[in-house]
């Protein structure tokens, strides 16, 4: 599914285009996951003033509120800069910006993203965004404050670092490319990271991430750019989709395991299991 690297992808491609632009029409086709919760008719006459990124979410922001959109499994957004004589919607279209500038189109095989309207501007307290954990891109994101978020927590790293919470944005691709990085066995116990570990985990998110906007995202399954072309980070992957291949750095087979129900790479001699912390006083 689309992960930060790809939002973040898509949010840059269409910034230029769309912000400044005037609303003239919105149509949806068949229903998403949730529904839009305003009249499309009173959007219309909005300017979007800024395209910002929360995590997975791209937010829309006007002077009247924020739409808020999401990719789900398989969406991608189009942008065409030709407002004149705008087409049908398509099959799987189903949401169609009109704008004094072109039309954008929420293109989803699935129906699991979302175009959203939340009225107002402290749209952090969305539902959808009031919980999620730190923007890894920004610079309150660190070892300490991984450290802390990870405190006291027995369960495995790698599905913690996907729940959103510890971490925003942050995909099963690039988590587990970021433990790849730092060196640590998805497996382990969040709880049995040290502070150096939790340090070089938190830089090789951000170094994994910061590659993947670079290299365009990964295209796997359907996302494209808001312009159609792809992206390569998955070219490049170190561990991720490379069950049985050699490691890159090693040669040790890439081994493929199931936790949560996704799936997790990594190099069982490069990647090392955490033990506990020994206690104050024991032997």
């Amino acid at each position: 599914m689309p992960e930060l690297p790809e939002v973040e992808v898509t949010r840059l491609g269409l910034q230029p285009a769309l912000q400044g632009a005037r609303l003239l029409a919105l149509r949806l086709g068949k229903p998403l996951r949730w529904p839009l919760g305003v009249d499309p008719e009173q959007l219309a006459g909005l300017r979007v003033d800024a395209l910002r990124r929360r995590g997975k979410y791209l937010l829309l922001h006007t002077e009247a509120g924020v739409l808020i959109v999401h990719l789900g499994m398989s969406g991608s957004l189009r942008w065409t800069p030709a407002p004149q004589n705008p087409g049908p919607l398509l099959a799987h279209d189903h949401a169609q910006w009109l704008t004094d500038r072109g039309e954008l189109r929420l293109h989803d095989p699935r129906r699991f993203g979302a175009v959203l309207w939340h009225a107002g501007s402290d749209v952090e307290q969305h539902p959808l965004l009031r919980d999620l954990g730190p923007e890894p891109l920004e610079p309150d994101f660190d070892g300490p404050a991984l450290q802390r978020a990870l405190r006291g927590r027995s369960a495995a790293i790698k599905p913690l670092l996907l729940s959103q919470h510890i971490v925003a944005g942050v995909g099963n691709i690039y988590a587990s490319e970021a433990l790849f990085r730092a060196g640590i066995d998805p497996r382990t116990p969040a709880a049995h990271l040290s502070a150096a570990d939790c340090q070089r985990l938190a830089e090789a998110v951000r170094q994994t991430l910061q590659q993947a906007v670079t290299l365009g995202g990964s295209s796997l399954r359907n996302f494209a750019h808001a312009d159609g072309e792809l992206g390569y980070f998955q070219m490049q992957a170190l561990v991720y989709g490379r069950e049985a291949q050699p490691c890159r750095v090693c040669a040790t087979p890439i081994r493929h395991i199931v936790q949560g129900q996704r799936s997790s790479y990594f190099c069982p001699k490069c990647q090392k299991m955490r033990k506990a912390k020994a206690r104050a006083g024991s032997r």
